[in-house]
């Protein structure tokens, strides 16, 4: 298995973060310089043109980009503290997975571009039928960065057909401790392998 893991802004993923996610599959984690753009989910698939991507993953910024990839390529996420709410970007205006994938001329096998939001442009290959994206995500009830109420709204306004599993810890703050790493790890595989 593949997975994708995008670190947040001026961070980077740890050794030990790295040992978790390597029991279930071959990690990639490219370094991603934010300041001049947050939102770069094209920058990104662009680096892994010839990877089969399984899952995403990402904490903070690197959970912003790792659901618009996961939309993109119709692939699993695990997000931790994603900034939906602070970024228009991702934001689909109602439209379903299905409808931005047709919109954007994305096929299921070949080459494919696809114009992302009018403002992105994201070129890869599919080596296999898009699937469904369920989203795992982790929301930190004391953190003072990504506002747990602010993203659950975002959420509820703009519904897609993902499938969502949302939870909230309430002592949980900005950066994720290694044990709730593990544990939300943990269950995302056993979910999406079940």
């Amino acid at each position: 298995m593949n997975i994708l893991y995008l670190h947040g802004l001026n961070s980077k993923l740890s050794d030990e973060e790295r040992e978790v996610l390597k029991k279930y599959g071959q990690v990639f984690s490219p370094d991603i310089n934010y300041s001049d753009k947050h939102f770069q989910p094209d920058l990104i698939l662009k680096e892994f043109p010839n990877t089969e991507v399984n899952v995403v993953m990402g904490s903070s910024m690197g959970a912003l980009n790792a659901y618009a990839i996961s939309e993109i390529i119709g692939r699993p996420a695990l997000l931790f503290n994603p900034p939906l709410v602070k970024y228009s970007e991702i934001s689909h205006h109602g439209a379903s997975p299905e409808d931005i994938y047709r919109k954007n001329n994305i096929s299921n096998s070949g080459q494919a571009s696809a114009q992302f939001n009018l403002d992105y442009r994201v070129e890869f290959s599919h080596k296999f039928t898009r699937g469904l994206s369920p989203k795992q995500i982790v929301l930190g009830g004391s953190d003072d960065v990504v506002h747990a109420a602010e993203t659950l709204n975002f959420l509820g306004q703009n519904l897609q057909k993902s499938e969502l599993d949302i939870k909230v810890l309430p002592e949980l703050g900005h950066r994720i401790p290694i044990d709730v790493f593990t544990d939300q790890v943990k269950k995302f595989f056993k979910d999406i392998c079940a």
